[in-house]
């Protein structure tokens, strides 16, 4: 038996990385990573080497199977998504499951998530928090699924591109333009931003930008502003 970890990573600020997925980094024997170019670039700052092997969305599975069959052999694998912590919108869920159907441990090395990163300072009071990641890009579907989240007693946490986020923004203010919402932009670098109020305020000054640049993450109250 071997032992498979899952390395959360800086969502931005590289300063971010935990002691300890360093540590773990420096050990392994084989890292499996979203994309080897990104990696590299946190592997080059803190000047690790180790051999990396693709392991994305589209290719998962069959990825996988070359890292159970390393760690069949006994070696230490870690696994690492572009941003973040894997599994949350990001690649990593199958190649757990399967890691430890094949009987080795998956062990998680906590760290940087934007779902977290968010949530702890949106200010919202709900009890109850729905991570749906990112919509549909097609209207219809985006929307009604949207209408279905907001009608439960949650907050709600969303992920969006620059080149949808107004969208989403004025589908949400059509719902309920007094919803209070956080948006977080670029969170944890050097532009990082956070825009809060009704989701009507929100959208109208996310409007007035030129464009929109970078990633989002938004935060939709459960609760009616009083």
């Amino acid at each position: 038996m071997a032992t498979l970890y899952i390395i959360g990573t800086p969502i931005g600020n590289l300063g971010d990385i935990s002691f300890r997925a360093v540590e773990i980094l420096k050990k392994a024997d084989l890292l499996a990573c979203e994309d080897t170019r990104r990696t590299l670039k946190l592997l080059n700052h803190l000047g690790i080497r180790v051999k990396m092997l693709s392991c994305r969305a589209q290719n998962e599975k069959a990825a996988a199977q070359k890292v159970i069959a390393a760690l069949n052999e006994g070696l230490t694998v870690a696994y690492a998504s572009d941003a973040g912590t894997p599994a949350l919108s990001d690649p990593g869920a199958a190649l757990a499951g399967l890691a430890a159907a094949a009987g080795h441990d998956v062990i998680p090395i906590p760290g940087p998530s934007a779902f977290a990163a968010l949530l702890s300072v949106c200010g919202g009071m709900d009890k109850t928090i729905i991570f749906e990641g990112f919509l549909s890009p097609k209207a219809g579907r985006r929307k009604k699924r949207l209408q279905e989240l907001m009608a439960q007693d949650a907050g709600i946490v969303l992920y969006e591109s620059p080149f949808r986020v107004l969208k989403l923004l004025a589908d949400i203010a059509e719902i309920d333009g007094n919803r209070y919402l956080c948006v977080g932009r670029e969170m944890t670098k050097l532009h990082e931003e956070y825009v809060r109020g009704e989701a009507s305020g929100v959208l109208a000054a996310l409007s007035e930008k030129k464009e929109q640049i970078g990633e989002f993450s938004v935060f939709i109250s459960g609760k009616m502003l009083k």
